[in-house]
Formats: structure tokens, C-alpha cells, sequence
């Protein structure tokens, strides 16, 4: 029996993607900004935009009193806001905010249509050959990754005069129209990565994304399964970009994103739901 699929005029994916756009191109004006004569007398550099910036200044400063060059007292308040966000809805900056995850899904949307139509494996429909999936033997312990790379950056902060990932950083090699020879190394690993994996980066090595995980569990905003609509077909799997594997039993994962392909892929009505401090908003 084929499950039908219905296009939704509204969802929370097509106002997810609009918001994702206007992610990627705030973040590009900031890059021109970045470029452009006076820059420090306009509030200071790119870096001081960055969430994760925050986090890596933030021993230097509760152990010294000084800021790590190129950041400044934005970058807290830049991550106060993003941990507000991921209070409040888990890891949502992630899958709605950060103008590289976006520009991730986009890389993957694209490839898919470059190669042409979805195929079947084991019987469900599921997306084209790449990006890849890798198997669970390789990525489950490539996912603790994340958690190395944030360990490392911690530690060194104490000891650099600049933010430890800064020359690392694909936002700055993306968005930062600055490039030196690592930032066009670091471009073309993330570039490749999101084509052969998707969401690559956030899988595997964003230390903000390993830093905002623990959220996934205690946000007042979260999906809920409801096991009499929901059918088990797998759908809601197979459309992860996280690779979460038994989505409906792992809505609280701390891989999640908060995307809500889920949900708006579910076939079935009332089978995922928003619920709000016990409030349910069925999308």
C-alpha cells in the first residue's frame, strides 16, 4: 500500500527555510562589513559575532580579566542569546539559526537534485546516494568528535592570544570574505564533507553544537510521538538530516536539530506534535 504524501500550504519547514536564508545572507553582510575600511570603529571584528567566539574567551576572562583578541563583550551577548534560544527549544539554533547549518542543508538539497531522482533500499523510498549515510559502526564514534574538538579548544584558549578555532573555522572561511591558506583548507574539507555527509559539520566536529546537545533534554519545547497514530513506516528516518536512527523514540537525541522534517513529512496526523510545557500545538 503506497502512502500518500500530502504538500502542506503551510508548515514549519517552508518558514524554517526562509529563516535559514535570511541566516546565510545576515551572515554574508557581515562578512562584507568585515571587509569594508573603519571596521573597528563600527563595533569590532566578524569574530565578535560568533556564539561559540563567546565560549572560547570565556576562561581567559574569568581567569585573567582579558578578552582573546578579536573577540569583545558582543561575543557574550551574542551567546547568551543563542543559549536563550536553547532553553527554551533544544538545539533549534542549530537547525534554524546558524547560517552554516543552512548553508549545509542547501548543499544537500542540491547534490540530491544534481543526482537525480530518490531511489529505494530495503524497500523504502529514501534519498539519493549522496550525501551519504555512514554505517553506524563508523559514525557513532566519529559523533564524539564534536566533544574532543570542544575539549581541546577549551584547554588551548587558556593558552592562545587569539580564539583557538579562528584559523579552523569554516564560518569564517565561508562568511568572512578574509581567506588565508588554512581558511581555504578548511573550506574545501567542509565544502567536501557536506557533499559526501549531510550535515557533516554538525555531526561530527561543531563544538557549539556539542556545547548546545545537553539542551535537547531539558527545553520546555519538544516533539511527542503518539503511538497510537504513528505507523512505524520509517519516513520521519530516512528524511533525518541528523541521521537519528527510531526518530519517534529519540525525539529528545541530543543530535537533534529541531528541524521538524519530521513532522512535516509525517503522514499521519497527530502522530509527532509540539508540545509546550504540556500544551500540545499540532503543526
Amino acid at each position: 500500500m503506497t502512502t500518500v504524501i500530502r504538500e502542506k500550504p503551510f508548515s514549519l519547514a517552508k518558514s524554517r527555510r526562509v529563516i535559514q536564508w535570511l541566516a546565510v545572507i545576515g551572515t554574508f553582510v557581515l562578512g562584507l562589513r568585515h571587509i569594508m575600511p573603519g571596521e573597528a570603529s563600527r563595533g569590532g571584528s566578524f569574530d565578535s559575532f560568533c556564539a561559540f567566539g563567546g565560549i572560547e574567551t570565556l576562561l581567559p576572562y574569568l581567569s585573567t580579566g582579558h578578552l582573546l583578541k578579536s573577540t569583545n563583550l558582543l561575543n557574550f551577548s551574542v551567546l547568551i542569546a543563542t543559549l536563550g534560544v536553547s532553553l527554551v527549544a533544544g538545539r533549534a539554533f542549530c537547525g534554524w539559526l546558524c547560517g552554516l547549518g543552512a548553508l549545509q542543508d542547501f548543499i544537500a538539497e542540491w547534490t540530491r537534485k544534481l543526482l537525480g531522482e530518490r531511489h529505494h533500499i530495503r524497500g523504502k523510498q529514501s534519498k539519493a546516494i549522496l550525501p551519504l549515510r555512514l554505517p553506524a559502526a563508523v559514525d557513532r564514534p566519529l559523533r564524539y568528535a564534536k566533544y574532543f574538538v570542544l575539549v581541546i579548544i577549551l584547554f588551548a584558549s587558556l593558552y592562545t592570544a587569539f580564539p583557538p578555532l579562528r584559523e579552523f573555522c569554516p564560518v569564517r572561511a565561508v562568511f568572512s570574505l578574509k581567506m588565508t591558506p588554512l581558511l581555504w583548507l578548511a573550506l574545501g574539507i567542509f565544502l567536501a564533507g557536506s557533499i559526501l555527509v549531510e550535515r557533516f559539520w554538525c555531526k561530527y566536529l561543531c563544538p557549539l553544537g556539542a556545547t548546545l546537545a545537553i539542551f535537547n533534554k531539558i527545553s520546555p519545547v519538544r516533539l511527542v510521538t503518539d503511538t497510537n497514530h504513528c505507523n512505524n513506516c520509517g519516513r520521519c528516518d530516512i528524511e533525518c538530516s541528523m541521521g537519528i536512527a527510531d526518530v519517534p523514540i529519540n525525539l529528545d537525541h541530543p543530535e537533534c536539530v529541531r528541524c521538524m522534517e519530521c513532522l512535516n513529512t509525517c503522514a499521519r496526523d497527530g502522530s509527532l506534535t509540539i508540545q509546550i510545557r504540556n500544551k500540545e500545538n499540532v503543526t
